[in-house]
């Protein structure tokens, strides 16, 4: 029987964080990445990657740093997790095989435009209408194409990466909009809470940019066009707000259980205390304006890590920019902190990143775990113009120093997908 020291106030075991390793728009690292968000430096630029010509929004948070094999989304996306991946094995001192469990929060998978159209043209002539999905068979018969095929298989990158890394079991993909890389988090959690493993590996990647995907979410009104400079276009809890920046990302968590990683001499980095997840039904895209699913899942994460609402000193707002997101959240955040919600710090990584989707979640929880490490609170830049309804210390444009030992970390996603972690310092 573990000693009660490694058990939460449920009797589970308390899960540690014992490597991180981070890539975004700023940069390739957690060195890297740290120095540029705490100093509000921005990674939002012009759009490169393909024409934008007509449209409304020109700018991005792309990773255009990293060689690939081929410009497909799952290339990116794998190249982006195998880093991060490789950098978070090195900080936890694992080599070898992990020998746990993969939880992999990826983008939804199809082809490029460009793919679909080359498939099109080696395609046999229409025999009748709607047949198209036998002739583009018919024509992956004749000519297999290997890049295509995993180009459109969702379990690819999982695939990869347990491959490489040695992980056990067959590996997870999950895709919950952009509350993906924090639920491929409660998943590893669950699995070391329910004694089903000693250590997990819980990775989120998104290099699904392309013109594609940026019509898509400009169709839906959810991006700004805010372009000229491009810097200045993400601006969380302002008054001018007008969308979010698409952006790519990948972060990737080693977890173990407290006893184990203690047993093994590996350093704490920090504790995911406790997880929720709720549903919510309002719309296919918009949140319930009255923030009552949102709510329920912030509260749900604090029951979970046994913390009480007094106890969080940091929150990392999901914070996207939109500005019914920012209304919404902020709407929760009162309902459940009330008055004391004034005194704590609500900073939001998107305001410098951008908004990386499926790996969202992941990437703001590596950096919430920093700012308890570093004490150091990073800032929401751009913040020139409060919103006068959003009464929140947003920590504003420059970066604070802050003994912080429990954060809340929101990630609330199209479709209705919420989920809130609570991360603290190591325990004594």
């Amino acid at each position: 029987m573990a000693s009660s020291s490694f058990r939460d106030h449920l009797g589970r075991p308390i899960v540690a964080v014992t490597g991180m390793g981070i890539l975004t728009s700023l940069g390739q690292g957690l060195e890297d990445n740290w120095a540029a968000l705490t100093s509000g430096k921005s990674g939002i630029h012009k759009i490169t990657r393909f024409p934008t010509d007509n449209l409304s929004t020109r700018i991005c948070g792309t990773v255009d740093f990293i060689d690939i094999p081929k410009p497909n989304s799952v290339e990116r996306s794998f190249a982006f997790a195998r880093e991060t991946t490789i950098e978070a094995l090195a900080q936890a001192g694992i080599s070898g095989d992990f020998n746990g469990p993969l939880f992999l929060a990826a983008p939804p998978i199809e082809p490029e435009w460009s793919a679909r159209f080359e498939l099109g043209d080696r395609s046999p002539p229409a025999a009748k209408p709607g047949d198209a999905y036998d002739r583009f068979m018919a024509a992956l018969r004749e000519r297999p194409d290997p890049e295509f095929q995993e180009a459109a298989l969702f379990g690819a990158i999982s695939e990869r990466l347990a491959d490489r890394f040695g992980t056990r079991g067959l590996p997870v993909t999950l895709s919950t909009a952009c509350a993906s890389g924090a639920t491929a988090i409660q998943l590893g959690v669950e699995a070391i809470r329910q004694g089903r493993t000693d250590r997990a590996l819980t990775v989120a990647t998104d290099g699904s940019v392309s013109a594609e995907a940026l019509i898509r979410f400009s169709l839906l009104s959810a991006l700004s066009t805010q372009n000229e400079p491009p810097e200045k276009a993400s601006k969380p809890f302002s008054k001018d707000r007008d969308g979010f920046v698409i952006a790519e990302g990948a972060a990737t968590l080693v977890l173990e259980s407290l006893e184990s990683a203690v047993a093994r001499g590996a350093k704490i980095l920090g504790i995911i205390k406790g997880a929720g997840e709720k549903a919510d039904s309002f719309h296919r895209t918009r949140s319930s304006p009255d923030g009552g699913p949102a709510i329920a899942t912030i509260r749900a994460a604090l029951a979970d890590a046994g913390v009480a609402e007094g106890d969080i000193n940091y929150i990392n707002a999901h914070g996207t920019s939109t500005p019914e997101n920012d209304k919404m959240e902020y709407g929760s955040m009162l309902a459940v902190f009330g008055e004391g919600l004034k005194s704590i710090p609500v900073s939001s990584n998107k305001s410098m990143i951008g908004h990386t989707l499926t790996a969202a979640g992941a990437v703001e929880a590596v950096f919430s775990l920093q700012t308890m490490l570093t004490g150091t609170v990073p800032p929401t830049i751009n913040y020139t113009n409060p919103d006068p309804t959003i009464a929140l210390d947003v920590v504003p444009n420059v970066k604070r120093d802050a003994d912080v030992t429990a954060v809340l970390s929101n990630s609330f996603g199209f479709g209705g997908q919420n989920a809130s972690l609570v991360m603290t310092r190591e325990p004594a």
